[in-house]
């Protein structure tokens, strides 16, 4: 089964995906670009904070660095397994290279569906909807 894939921008959104997950594999995705301003320890800390009410959730955290290569690197430093980056192919081919040496995943542009928990009323009932 492949993980659910949403972007959320906050504590709540993020813990109404994982309840909504009920332990089915869930992708937890930044704000595109969201890491070059706020640094990629705040997306972290905010996943880890909702998986520790979810011991049955089973979350990876994707960082979006848009096209910032640097901020994908200090995603990576970070601990980071995912990571978004939509930049130039070059500098993707060199971030993919780091990024196997760490056991970790660059990824390009979203290919598969995903729930955008922007301006969203009531997350909760989103995610439901989405893992049905």
């Amino acid at each position: 089964m492949h993980p659910k894939r949403i972007i959320v921008y906050s504590l709540d959104q993020a813990r109404a995906a994982l309840e909504a997950a009920a332990g089915r594999p869930v992708i937890l995705i930044s704000a595109r670009g969201m890491a070059g301003f706020m640094g990629p320890l705040w997306f972290k800390v905010l996943v880890e904070e909702a998986a520790a009410g979810y011991p049955q959730a089973t979350v990876t955290a994707a960082l979006d660095v848009a096209d910032e290569a640097g901020t994908a690197l200090a995603g990576l430093r970070c601990g980071f397994k995912l990571v978004r980056f939509t930049g130039p192919e070059e500098a993707r081919a060199r971030l993919d290279d780091i990024a196997r040496q760490m056991g970790a995943t660059v990824e390009g542009a979203l290919t598969e569906e995903t729930l955008d928990l922007l301006d969203c009323k009531d997350p909760l009932a989103s995610c439901r909807t989405f893992f049905a």
